[in-house]
Order: C-alpha cells, then sequence, then structure tokens
C-alpha cells in the first residue's frame, strides 16, 4: 500500500521547521523524524538521506518560485507591484521554503546556493518584460531585496524601518516610474 503524498510533504515541512528553528546542522535524520511525527523507518521511505531531504526542499522552492512568479505575472496590480509586495515576508511556504533553502547556502552548500541563484534568474525572467532596461530590472530586484531584507529585520530583536500599507505603495510607484 502506498503512502499518501500528504505525509511526504509533512516530513519536508519538518525538516524546514527544523533547518529554520535550529539550523542545518541540527536536521538530523533523527530530529526530522521527531518533528515531522513519523518513525525513522517512516521517513526513510520518503527520504533515505539527509542529502535527498536537502534534494527535496531545493526541488520544493524551484516549484514555488515558478507558481509565485506565474502569479505575480498574472497580477491585476501588475508584476512590478505584486513582486515588491511578495518580498515582504508573511511566513508562507514558499517564505519558509527560502528561508530554509538560505539557511543551507549559508552554511555552505553550494547546490543550494545554485538553486537561489536559479531562482533569482526566474525572477528577472518575469520581470523583464514589465521594465525598460537592465538597470530598471536591477532597481526593481534590489529594492526588492531591500524590502525583504528590513522585513527580516521587524521579525528579529532589530528593529527594521517602519514601512506602513502607503508608504509601501509610495515605494512601489515610484519604482514603477523610474522601471517604466
Amino acid at each position: 500500500m502506498s503512502r499518501p503524498p500528504r505525509a511526504r510533504e509533512s516530513v519536508l515541512d519538518a525538516y524546514e521547521d527544523v533547518v529554520i528553528a535550529d539550523g542545518p546542522a541540527a536536521a538530523t535524520m533523527d530530529a526530522v523524524a521527531r518533528a515531522a511525527g513519523v518513525s525513522k523507518g517512516g521517513l526513510l521511505y520518503h527520504f533515505a538521506s539527509k542529502d535527498a531531504l536537502q534534494s527535496a526542499v531545493i526541488e520544493r522552492m524551484s516549484s514555488r518560485g515558478v507558481a509565485e512568479m506565474a502569479d505575480v505575472a498574472a497580477s491585476p496590480v501588475g508584476a512590478i507591484a505584486a513582486f515588491m509586495r511578495s518580498s515582504i515576508m508573511h511566513n508562507t511556504p514558499f517564505d519558509r521554503t527560502i528561508v530554509t533553502v538560505s539557511r543551507l547556502a549559508q552554511n555552505g552548500d553550494a547546490v543550494a546556493s545554485d538553486a537561489l541563484r536559479r531562482l533569482r534568474d526566474v525572477w528577472e525572467e518575469t520581470l523583464r518584460p514589465h521594465t525598460r532596461d537592465e538597470t530598471a530590472l536591477q532597481l526593481v530586484m534590489l529594492v526588492s531585496d531591500g524590502l525583504y531584507f528590513n522585513n527580516a529585520l521587524s521579525t528579529g530583536s532589530v528593529p527594521g524601518p517602519d514601512l506602513d500599507d502607503d508608504a509601501l505603495a509610495a515605494l512601489i510607484a515610484l519604482v514603477e516610474r523610474s522601471a517604466a
């Protein structure tokens, strides 16, 4: 009898939880099994090794990134505005997967670093038709990076800038005018 696909997703969710909370080194097979509420054998049914878990979460990020950018490209508010708004973390599944892969990359995982570069390429490919040139595209990307970074500051002990909805809308309008 095959196991439901949700069990595999639950294990990946647990892996992300452990990596985000305690770092990649803490994400042992035993720790992930405990966090997922499965036996180690149940974990091994889906993932034969820690490398297999890492590969699966990187693939998950790539898939979620492509889906996210399809939504951005089709957004009624415009691709640039939608992308910039998505740069503010809301603890979505995609946010958590990016944070996980980022932690792996920060820990020296070259495959994770390459996957993050490819994700950035997907973002650029999606936004390129909505900007006048490469400089404008990089403006959008860098402001988005800044939004993400400052949002991360505000979730920790270091206060980030106070950017309410009106200020964010004004920033987005300024970037859109500069990029068009």
